[in-house]
């Protein structure tokens, strides 16, 4: 089953991976609240990936390519876990179409299957998924 089919039959695709991984969000933003940098976040995620076994590359370099060829410039994700997800950590007020996009792009370019964005920025933690369906990444 491709992960078009995966998604479009109700059964999110890294549906526990992706729980592991909200999961570990959530105890930082319910352990350091909001406000600090996301430098911070971003050392603290590390933090509680690992004690919950969850593997992960932080600032991972990905390459990009166009047309078949690959480009100079590479994609630096906060994280890339399971080897499949990339996620990108924000700490600002609201997640806006900005950072949507600039996943979407990452998803996009590099062919991965999903990516998350988490938002420490706000008092509630606010996430969002995003699955590379045959190509274009859509919000599920």
């Amino acid at each position: 089953m491709d992960a078009n089919e995966h998604e479009w039959n109700n059964e999110l695709l890294f549906k526990d991976e992706v729980f592991k991984i909200i999961g570990a969000g959530m105890a930082v933003s319910n352990t350091l609240g909001c406000g600090f940098l996301e430098a911070v976040y971003q050392e603290v995620m590390e933090i509680e990936l690992a004690e919950n076994g969850i593997p992960f590359e932080p600032q991972k370099r990905i390459q990009i390519s166009y047309k078949g060829r690959i480009l100079e410039k590479e994609y630096i994700a906060d994280f890339l876990c399971y080897e499949k997800i990339i996620v990108e950590i924000k700490a600002i007020k609201k997640i806006t179409e900005i950072e949507e996009a600039q996943l979407l792009n990452y998803l996009k370019a590099t062919k991965l299957p999903l990516g998350l964005i988490i938002n420490f920025g706000s008092k509630k933690l606010e996430w969002k998924r995003y699955a590379n369906t045959k190509g274009t990444a859509n919000e599920r």
